[in-house]
C-alpha cells in the first residue's frame, strides 16, 4: 500500500482539438496501438500508467463529449462507446480509467450551472481528468453512503473514505460524491492536492489491476460553494445520466472481448495443435474448434450492433430529454451491457478452450484478459437487467432511475 505523492507543478503540453468523429476514432486507434506494446507488461507488474494517461490528455479524447456550445464536439455515444472499445482493446485498465471522467461531465451537463459548465467543460477540453470518489465500503447497500458534505461559512467540508476510486491516482480533479443535510447527493469538484485529500495507492483485484482504483481519504476538505453540483437532481426527473456511464461500461466489456477474441485466433493459427481424434493436420481446420470461432465471431458482432442502437438512442434522449427516450436508452443500454458483459467472459474462456494448455504459461499472460473481463463485469449485476428489461415489458415498470441503468 502507498500514499501516492502528488506534483502539483506540472505542467501540461498543449491537448489537440478534434475537428471530427473521424478524427476521433483515428487518434484512438493511434493511441491504442501504443498502449498495446506494453500493456501485458504493466498489467504484469502493475505499472501504473501515468505516461498513457498524459497522452490520452493530450490527444483531445478527453474533450470529446464537451457540448458544442461549450467549444467541444459533441461526439455521438455510438462514437464514445466504441472510442471506449478501442482504447479497451488494447488496455483493459486504461479503457476503464476515463469512464467516470465521462460520467462526471454528463452530469454536469445535466444539472450543473452555467458557471460550472464553462469553467469544467474548458478544463475537459485542455486534457485535465476528473476522477472518481464515489463508491464506499461497509454501507448498507452499494447505493449508501457514509461521506458528509456540511456548510462552513461561504463554502462546505466534506469528510469521509471512498474506495474504488477509478482515476483518482491520475486526475487533476477530484470529484466527490456526498450527502448533504437533507441526505441529498451532491458531487463536488475539487482540486487535485487540495490539504484533507489522502489518495491510497491500495487496489488489489486480480483483473483491471492498473486502474488505480484505490482508496481516497477526505479529512475536513474544504470544497467552494460554486464547485459543488446537486447530483441528485439528475435522478428526480428522466436524464441519461445512467444511460451515459453504463454504455461506456458496455464498451470497456466490448474492448476486452475483443482482445482475447484476437489472442484467441493468433494462439491457434501459430501455436495449438488439433485433438488426437480430429482428423486434421492443424488445429485451425478442427471443424469443431471452426464452429466455436464462429459462434464467438458471431455473438461479438451482435454485441457490437447493440451497442451501436444504443448508442443511437442514448443519443435521441439527450437530444429530447423525455421519459418515454429516456427509458428506451436505458432498456437499450442494459440490454447492450448484458450482452458485452456475457461476450467478455465467454470469449476469454473460449481464448483458452481453443488453444490449450499451452496458453496457460505465466509468462503469455493471456489470463489477464479473463480477469479483466471477470473484474470489471462485477461492476454492476447483469441479472438485475434482465430483471429491470423483464419488469418494464411483463407489467409496465419503468427502470429506475440510478447511475447503474
Amino acid at each position: 500500500m502507498e500514499v501516492v505523492q502528488l506534483d502539483t507543478t506540472r505542467i501540461r503540453p498543449t491537448t489537440a482539438r478534434l475537428a471530427n468523429e473521424e478524427q476521433v476514432l483515428a487518434a484512438a486507434r493511434r493511441l491504442a496501438g501504443e498502449f498495446a506494446l506494453a500493456a501485458s507488461k504493466r498489467d504484469a507488474e502493475r505499472i501504473l500508467p501515468f505516461q498513457e494517461l498524459d497522452a490520452l490528455s493530450q490527444s483531445g479524447l478527453l474533450g470529446i463529449t464537451v457540448p458544442a456550445e461549450y467549444g467541444g464536439l459533441d461526439v455521438s455515444n455510438v462514437v464514445l462507446a466504441e472510442v471506449t472499445a478501442i482504447l479497451s482493446e488494447a488496455d483493459g485498465s486504461i479503457g476503464q480509467i476515463p469512464q467516470n471522467h465521462f460520467y462526471i461531465l454528463e452530469a454536469l451537463r445535466t444539472d450543473g450551472s452555467e458557471e460550472q459548465k464553462k469553467f469544467f467543460f474548458a478544463r475537459a477540453l485542455a486534457g485535465d481528468r476528473f476522477g472518481n470518489a464515489l463508491s464506499e465500503r461497509g454501507t448498507k447497500t452499494v447505493g449508501h453512503y457514509n461521506t458528509r458534505i456540511r456548510k462552513d461559512g461561504l463554502g462546505y467540508r466534506i469528510d469521509g473514505r471512498k474506495f474504488y476510486s477509478t482515476g483518482v491516482i491520475f486526475a487533476d480533479w477530484v470529484t466527490i460524491f456526498a450527502l448533504d443535510e437533507n441526505e441529498n447527493l451532491t458531487m463536488s469538484f475539487v482540486q487535485k492536492g487540495t490539504e484533507g485529500i489522502e489518495i491510497i495507492d491500495d487496489w488489489d483485484g486480480f483483473g483491471q489491476r492498473t486502474t488505480g482504483s484505490g482508496t481516497t481519504v477526505l479529512n475536513n476538505v474544504y470544497v467552494q460553494a460554486d464547485a459543488v453540483v446537486f447530483h441528485h437532481k439528475g435522478f428526480e426527473r428522466p436524464t441519461t445520466i445512467g444511460s451515459v456511464g453504463q454504455i461506456i461500461h458496455a464498451g470497456i466489456d466490448l474492448g476486452i472481448a475483443r482482445a482475447a477474441f484476437a489472442e484467441m485466433l493468433d494462439f491457434v493459427n501459430t501455436r495449438s495443435r488439433p485433438w488426437t481424434n480430429s482428423g486434421v493436420d492443424k488445429a485451425s481446420d478442427d471443424p469443431l474448434t471452426i464452429s466455436k470461432v464462429g459462434e464467438i465471431a458471431i455473438r461479438l458482432e451482435a454485441a457490437t450492433a447493440l451497442v451501436e442502437r444504443a448508442g443511437i438512442k442514448v443519443d435521441i434522449a439527450q437530444i429530447e430529454t423525455t421519459e418515454e427516450n429516456v427509458v428506451a436508452a436505458t432498456l437499450a443500454v442494459a440490454a447492450a451491457k448484458v450482452l458485452t458483459s456475457e461476450i467478455a467472459l465467454d470469449a476469454s474462456n473460449t481464448l483458452f478452450e481453443l488453444s490449450g494448455t499451452a496458453a496457460t504459461g505465466t509468462g503469455l499472460n493471456l489470463d489477464r484478459h479473463w480477469r479483466n473481463a471477470r473484474t470489471h463485469t462485477l461492476h454492476d449485476p447483469v441479472r438485475w437487467k434482465y430483471h429491470v428489461v423483464g419488469n418494464y415489458h411483463l407489467n409496465g415498470v419503468k427502470p429506475p432511475r440510478s447511475g447503474a441503468l
